[in-house]
């Protein structure tokens, strides 16, 4: 099964998300964190721990910025938080080249569960990079929503299911 959680920042879509990553597995699931501490960002980081602390010990943790399809295998479940992060490690690829891997993950016989930041209601950004991440996180959505078997959009920590 392939699931879709997203919402603004803040909204309590890894919160759902990892509820229903444990629901839908049999054992301890795997929870692929796709920052990249290279940035060494202290921000970002107080929000890693925070997703840690969260998640307590109901989760084996892979630290993967780049590449998620090589971490996934079949028979397992997985929570990847976030897509818009790996969009954001990966944005000198080509939309071909993350597509690719979305296919990869949809052919492998697992529970996957996506988190997703919606960063497509605002203005178009006034520079060509914060541009082509808009874009790729709107055409990486649809893709997303088009794989997935539930797609639910969190706002206020309420899910609301569209598919």
């Amino acid at each position: 099964m392939k699931i879709l959680y997203f919402g603004g920042q803040k909204s309590g879509k890894s919160t759902h998300a990892e509820a229903k990553a444990l629901e839908l597995s049999n054992s301890k699931p795997y929870y692929i964190a796709t920052y990249d501490r290279s940035f060494d960002d202290s921000e970002m980081n107080t929000r890693v721990l925070k997703h840690q602390n969260q998640r307590k010990e109901n989760f084996i943790t892979i630290e993967e910025p780049k590449n998620i399809a090589s971490k996934v295998e079949e028979g397992d479940t997985y929570l990847i938080d976030c897509i818009s992060m790996w969009i954001l490690n990966n944005i000198e690829k080509s939309e071909e080249d993350l597509i690719k891997q979305l296919d990869e993950l949809k052919n492998i016989d697992a529970n996957i569960v996506f988190v997703l930041n919606d960063v497509n209601s605002g203005v178009i950004p006034f520079d060509k990079e914060s541009r082509k991440f808009v874009d790729l996180t709107g055409i990486i959505g649809q893709k997303l929503g088009n794989i997935c078997d539930e797609v639910f959009e969190v706002k206020l920590g309420l899910t609301s299911r569209l598919k």
